[in-house]
């Protein structure tokens, strides 16, 4: 099993193309916090990426650039321009079509393409929590797949054809694999204590996967350290360092996350739900349920139901 490609799938993170933008000398555009994570990729020209509380950026071409909580925003030529009049709805659908938003007078010098990620508000385990709040990464980053995607999606971009929208949604999905692969390789440290450092530890990572590959098994740590051959103190110590929590709070929550998922999206009974994810009994799996939701699994299969009606 691949663990990150198996928390992403859960997880639902979705790409899709956002506004495509083509700028002239002097612009800038300000984005609202949207609720989802934003990329961008810069093909040619230059711009200034600033977020509040953080120092502005200058993005380069062939950089790209990730917004992990859609936080708000603003991009332009540079630091000082005073924010584009640009209307708020013609940009908000420009995002939503992946249409383009053409900015200033004159030659065009800047193409930068957006995209967004959604994910399944229902899981708490979530890889891009798991990041800073903006992960910048630039275009001389050692000869990575994610180079060659880059200048793929500048071509694609500059000479449209058949299904061009479906490529380049296609490299959108791509793009954020690589650029989780290029940050790990160069953050490895920043990242312990979180989800995403357990893919840098080889015990820790082996031990997660078990978990995923078999969630409704009778799991304790000695139980997972003895598939491991390690001590139990070593694999609690090494679990909580790695991931930030111990092996067993760990599971609870993946398997709250599988029972949210099904609650939802099936008519599976209670006592079906249960067995799923590890538990013997339905009164076992409603108070572990209740603990991690705030709810009876019924009460929250309803809720969850109408909300997403609405």
């Amino acid at each position: 099993m691949d663990l990150l490609a198996d928390v992403l799938t859960v997880a639902g993170v979705r790409g899709a193309l956002g506004a495509r933008i083509e700028a002239a000398e002097t612009w800038k555009i300000c984005w609202p916090h949207i609720g989802r994570a934003v990329f961008y990729a810069v093909t040619a020209g230059t711009a200034w990426l600033r977020v509040p509380g953080l120092e502005a950026e200058q993005l380069m071409p062939g950089d790209v650039v990730l917004l992990p909580t859609g936080t708000e925003h603003t991009l332009g030529s540079d630091v000082e321009t005073v924010a584009y009049s640009c209307d708020i709805a013609t940009a908000e659908r420009a995002r939503a079509e992946a249409s383009l938003l053409r900015f200033g007078e004159g030659e065009i010098r800047t193409h930068i393409l957006g995209a967004s990620y959604e994910y399944d508000p229902v899981v708490s385990t979530q890889v891009l929590a798991a990041l800073p709040e903006m992960v910048h990464i630039r275009a001389d980053n050692g000869g990575t797949c994610l180079d060659d995607t880059v200048r793929l999606l500048a071509r694609e971009l500059a000479t449209p054809q058949i299904a061009t929208a479906v490529v380049l949604n296609r490299l959108v999905d791509i793009l954020l694999i690589q650029l989780l692969r290029v940050w790990l390789c160069r953050e490895p440290v920043q990242e312990k204590g979180s989800w995403l450092g357990v893919l840098s530890d080889p015990l820790v990572s082996v031990a997660m996967t078990k978990l995923h590959q078999d969630p409704a098994r009778a799991w304790t740590t000695d139980l997972l350290a003895t598939e491991l051959a390690v001590s139990r103190t070593t694999l609690a110590r090494r679990f909580r360092t790695v991931a930030g929590e111990t092996p067993g709070s760990y599971l609870t929550r993946w398997r709250m996350d599988l029972a949210a998922i099904r609650l939802r999206d099936t008519d599976d009974t209670l006592e079906v739900i249960a067995r799923a994810v590890g538990y013997t009994s339905v009164p076992a799996f409603s108070r572990a349920f209740r603990r991690d939701r705030g709810q009876a699994p019924g009460t929250y299969r309803h809720a969850i139901r109408a909300q997403s009606n609405i």
